[in-house]
């Protein structure tokens, strides 16, 4: 048997490519290499450039369901808060509706009640003559109330106005007793430099007496010293000069 050459021997077949996919699962790397069994070959770069693109084009499609996703959240988010919006606007309605529905109830039972009463008043009888005498009394103690309402007015307006002037004259009287408080301090200092000038002139009054006293005494010492008078012997004018000696050494 004839020996196969390396050139005449059949080249295996390049390994398919994966189809594109859709969904957000990794899909699993195609084969790299092309070649013999033995794992030499070369690198197969149109492959490589396919699953670039796939990858790519999963990028793109994991961006756009996360920005889908978040528009849902939004707009989930929106629509619960105008369904809670919706949901105040109609309970408020139902509640205005309550209450205008009560009002026109009590409006009819009213007129019904009016013209029931017009109506057995016009029978002149023993009870249409029971409910006009109540009626002119129910009038009665009406004008009664409004009567004694104005007067209850009356009093709460002159109580406000007691209140008004009492107000007045407390603030009236605290100016006055500032007023005083005020004048009793100056009175007090006027006072006090009053007393302190008088008793300066008293002072200077005392020391001009004890000056005038002291050269009297120097007089009286130097007359009887001058008149060369034995005082010593003499026991009155002895008595004196101890004495003029004693208040000025005192002095």
């Amino acid at each position: 048997m004839a020996a196969l050459s390396p050139d005449s021997a059949p080249a295996p077949a390049p390994a398919p490519a994966p189809a594109p996919t859709r969904q957000l699962e990794p899909t699993p790397a195609p084969a790299l290499y092309q070649g013999s069994g033995d794992g030499s070959g070369d690198l197969d770069v149109p492959t490589l450039v396919r699953m670039r693109d796939q990858l790519k084009e999963q990028l793109r499609e994991h961006n756009t369901a996360i920005l889908v996703g978040q528009e849902n959240f939004l707009d989930h988010e929106i629509e619960e808060n105008f369904s809670q919006s919706a949901t105040q606007n109609l309970k408020r309605d139902l509640e205005d509706a309550k209450v205008s529905l009560q009002n026109r109830t009590l409006a009819l039972q009213r007129t019904q009640i009016a013209d029931a009463l017009r109506n057995k008043l016009k029978q002149d009888d023993e009870d249409s003559r029971l409910i006009l005498e109540t009626m002119q009394h129910i009038l009665l103690l009406s004008r009664k109330i409004i009567d004694y309402q104005q007067q209850v007015h009356q009093k709460e307006q002159q109580l406000i106005d007691i209140k008004t002037e009492r107000l007045s004259l407390t603030k009236y009287g605290g100016e006055k007793l500032k007023q005083i408080h005020t004048m009793k301090k100056r009175q007090k200092k006027k006072q006090a430099y009053v007393n302190a000038c008088e008793t300066e002139k008293m002072l200077y009054k005392l020391e001009k007496e004890r000056w005038i006293t002291t050269i009297i005494q120097h007089v009286f010492q130097n007359l009887i010293i001058g008149s060369r008078v034995n005082w010593a012997e003499d026991e009155s004018l002895k008595a004196i000069v101890l004495q003029l000696e004693k208040n000025l050494m005192s002095q």
